[in-house]
């Protein structure tokens, strides 16, 4: 347990405080306007905290601060550093799952509507987030029928380009054409600036566009004309149906709707731009540190908008709660966005029944994430605790690492590490490892280099921790990816993987700090050292399947990485030795012509064709794979 820091050595400065295990792992993070009087909190009476705040303190062997000047510079220290450590006794997201959006490229010649997932990319402008990939589906076919803009992908793009005739889509009328030059680049381009400006909530100008272009074509006694500006008009106001007006035409907004119970909350945000809900975005967070409501609206807020939102921060950030830190959250978005922004408890009219509106998204939500997680929480704690008993672990497993190989004939071989934490998957902390010292189909050499390449590293970074005040340039916001043990290493195989492992992690001295087991495929038998006999794990019970499952995982995840190294290696032997064809020139090419079956069957006119590609490149490259051509 921490020991209470002399009271005359804690600054009453404003920053941020680090709690710290016997193995120097941040376990807690906070910040505090006063730290001396924020800190001596922690050691009254136990009797006087709350039971959560008690486990912290009993766990943490010693407590740290650094000082800033102000209250905004702590806000974004205790950020960094929650985001770098992510410590166990902070709030954190449950659900951390990743939103579809639909992305406009504009970074490309002929810009395409795609929709994407995942980490943004400059020149690209998202659209969202949606709460289901179907509703942006939808959306999106609607959209093709008044912007018919691509959404193929630069393969197919660059294929028909060469075929000289269009896919399905153009004969459809979801696509205008630009890979046979049906339309113009300032007329694409005019095409895609409309699209944007229509997802923007921009949408009044273009439906009195349609209109008027339709009544004039009726006019001229153009009724195809007439017909299609009709349908097209048509889809608009489908498409404008679905985005629901909640506010003026100047508004932008971010609503925050909040439902919670002692131990988790569900937050739903809806995006407001121009005084249409454009998207929304939900999630679930664990409570695991002791907050008040005012103190978790703050940490929503900082979850909300501690990296670049999509669409941006908004003026107005409207809350069912006043935050904790009210005018400091206000100065750092502030910061963040350029301009002044407001973040405020709207008390009566439209606002205060969108706020409403907002709110019961989130509270139906949380019902439905209470339902789902009640019965799957149940089996987890079971197969956990049944796994304590059976394996004779010291605790329970709360967090399971399962190791696999995977080769072909000893060639690419590649290790995994996939991870059980509560005995959910966290796919953060998967990790792949391709095979560097040993030469030839050996398993038990490969899986003996993997866990100690994985535990070496455990070991640099519980004794070599950074210190967090004085971080260097190149570690500064890094994770440390290994710095959490296991409670139980599993390896995929039988008595011989078990032995291997077991050597590892006497060699390492970790062998009272890390059990270890093995799966075997056959029976399904699980082995565990000094035992010759396997563990008889009962079929059907939660334990069994809760290792196999992390064995799947772990025999799936390896297996991809090797299937990708190996693609990666036949695409480079098929264009190795071909004078002029370089690293760039060759990505580039599989890129120009959509893989390496179509840089095969390319003829000369086609690769003499690509303006890049010197004239002595595309004769080497097409006798490569034509030599008698």
């Amino acid at each position: 347990m921490v020991s209470r820091p002399e009271p005359g050595s804690i600054p009453e400065s404003p920053g941020s405080y680090q709690f710290k295990d016997d193995l120097g792992r941040v376990i807690y993070v906070g910040k505090a306007t006063n730290l001396r009087q924020r800190l001596s909190n922690y050691f009254q009476d136990p009797a006087h905290l709350h039971p959560r705040t008690v486990q912290m303190v009993q766990t943490a062997a010693s407590v740290e601060w650094v000082t800033v000047r102000n209250e905004v510079e702590a806000l974004i220290l205790e950020y960094s550093l929650i985001k770098q450590h992510r410590p166990r006794f902070n709030v954190r997201l449950r659900d951390d799952k990743s939103y579809p959006f639909l992305a406009i490229t504009l970074d490309e010649e002929w810009p395409r509507a795609v929709v994407v997932r995942g980490a943004k990319k400059k020149g690209v402008r998202y659209f969202g987030p949606y709460p289901h990939a179907y509703a942006i589906r939808e959306t999106l076919d609607l959209l093709l029928r008044m912007f018919p803009v691509r959404t193929c992908s630069t393969g197919k793009f660059n294929q028909h380009q060469r075929l000289g005739r269009p896919c399905l889509l153009f004969h459809i009328e979801k696509c205008s054409g630009p890979c046979v030059g049906e339309v113009g680049s300032s007329d694409y381009s005019a095409m895609v600036e409309e699209l944007c400006a229509f997802l923007d909530g921009d949408t009044d100008e273009i439906v009195a566009r349609l209109q008027e272009e339709m009544n004039q074509a009726a006019g001229s006694l153009e009724y195809e004309k007439a017909a299609r500006l009709r349908d097209r008009l048509t889809a608009v106001s489908k498409a404008v149906e679905k985005q629901q007006i909640v506010g003026e035409r100047s508004e932008d907004i971010d609503v925050v709707g909040i439902a919670d119970d002692e131990l988790e909350a569900a937050v739903q945000v809806f995006f407001v731009r121009k005084g249409r809900i454009v998207g929304r975005k939900g999630f679930v967070m664990d409570k695991v540190e002791d907050l008040s409501v005012e103190a978790l609206m703050d940490r929503v807020v900082e979850s909300l908008y501690g990296e670049e939102p999509p669409l941006g921060i908004p003026k107005l950030v409207l809350l069912p709660r006043e935050p904790a830190s009210g005018g400091v959250l206000e100065e750092w978005l502030g910061h963040q966005r350029g301009t002044r922004v407001e973040v405020r408890v709207p008390a009566r009219g439209d606002k205060r029944e969108l706020l409403e509106m907002v709110n019961r998204n989130a509270k139906e939500d949380f019902h439905r994430h209470r339902l789902r997680r009640s019965s799957d929480h149940n089996s987890r704690s079971r197969a956990l605790s049944e796994l304590q008993d059976l394996l004779g672990l010291p605790e329970a497993p709360l967090r399971i690492e399962c190791y696999d190989m995977a080769h072909l004939q000893g060639t690419d071989y590649v290790g995994s590490m996939v991870v059980l934490e509560d005995g959910l998957p966290s796919k953060r902390e998967y990790r792949r490892f391709r095979i560097k010292e040993v030469p030839g189909n050996d398993d038990f050499a490969a899986m003996e280099e993997v866990l100690t390449r994985r535990l070496r590293a455990y070991i640099d970074e519980r004794d070599g921790a950074l210190d967090v005040d004085s971080p260097s340039e190149g570690e500064r916001g890094r994770p440390r990816k290994f710095s959490y043990p296991p409670q139980l290493l599993l390896v995929d195989g039988g008595k011989g993987q078990l032995a291997v492992a077991e050597r590892v992690v006497r060699e390492l001295g970790l062998e009272s700090e890390i059990p270890v087991a093995s799966l075997a495929k056959r029976f399904e038998e699980v082995f565990i050292p000094g035992r010759s006999e396997p563990v008889e794990v009962p079929r059907g019970s939660e334990a069994l399947f809760m290792l196999q499952r992390i064995r799947d995982e772990a025999h799936r995840f390896a297996n991809t990485f090797h299937r990708e190294l190996r693609a990666k290696r036949m695409v480079s032997s098929a264009l190795d030795g071909i004078d002029g064809l370089g690293e760039a020139r060759r990505k580039k090419l599989l890129s120009t012509l959509g893989g390496i079956t179509a840089v095969k069957k390319a003829s000369l006119d086609d690769l003499l064709a690509i303006s890049w590609l010197p004239e002595s490149v595309a004769r080497a490259v097409h006798a490569k794979f034509h030599p008698l051509g």
